[in-house]
Order: C-alpha cells, then sequence, then structure tokens
C-alpha cells in the first residue's frame, strides 16, 4: 500500500480486523503502527470495541522520527522523492484521546516504556 490517505486509512482497518479476529478466538492482541488520521483510530476503536481497545501514542517529535529513521523515508520525503509522507507532505493529526501517553523525550530505554505502559492498564 501506499500513503495516500484512503491507503493509511485502509491499512489501519486491515490491521484492526485481523487483530479483531485473533482477539474473538482468545489471545490478548497488540499492535504497532502509525495512524496519521483520526478518523483511522475511531474507527479501530469501534470495531474492535472500546472496552478492549487501549491506545498507547508515543509522543515522538519529528526530528527525532527522522533520527531514527533506518530505511531513510523521511530523508526521501524531505527531497521531495517520497509523497504523502506524514509529517512532510502529508499531515499528521495528533490522537487526542489516547489512552496512555509515552513523551518519546522521556523514554530512557525499551524497558522504562514498557513499565509505564503495564503500571497504566493495572
Amino acid at each position: 500500500m501506499g500513503f495516500t490517505e484512503a491507503d493509511r486509512v485502509e491499512n489501519i482497518w486491515r490491521i484492526a480486523e485481523v487483530a479483531k479476529l485473533m482477539m474473538d478466538a482468545g489471545p490478548v492482541v497488540m499492535t504497532a503502527f502509525i495512524s496519521p488520521f483520526a478518523r483511522g483510530l475511531v474507527m479501530a476503536r469501534k470495531l474492535i470495541g472500546p472496552e478492549n481497545f487501549i491506545e498507547v501514542f508515543v509522543d515522538t517529535p519529528i526530528a527525532v522520527c527522522e533520527q531514527r529513521d533506518p530505511k531513510g523515508l523521511y530523508k526521501k520525503a524531505r527531497e521531495g522523492k517520497l509523497s504523502n509522507f506524514s509529517g512532510i507532505s502529508s499531515p499528521y493529526e495528533q490522537p487526542s484521546h489516547s489512552d496512555i501517553v509515552i513523551s518519546a523525550s522521556n523514554i530512557v530505554d525499551k524497558e522504562h516504556a514498557i513499565k509505564k505502559i503495564m503500571l497504566s492498564l493495572k
């Protein structure tokens, strides 16, 4: 899939559908994805059910995203070689109703972030 708004929303819908199928089979399901449009998160929460959906927003400044970009996608987007890229040539709508927010600026390491999430779930 590409980076158009329609592609991004379709991708979130697919992730939510698969997560729901797995959840309905019994296991706890965790997914990780970028959802640049609020309507994608609203749709996913509704599809999965608000009682089963916990949204964790890892708030990461775009400069940090660019520093941590192993595929060089931000560089390509800045050079105009990649269109519709979230935060560069396409909008990124910061989530407003996240259940848990983790500031990437305050994360010491992955274990620190995991502990924060686990403590928030209790």
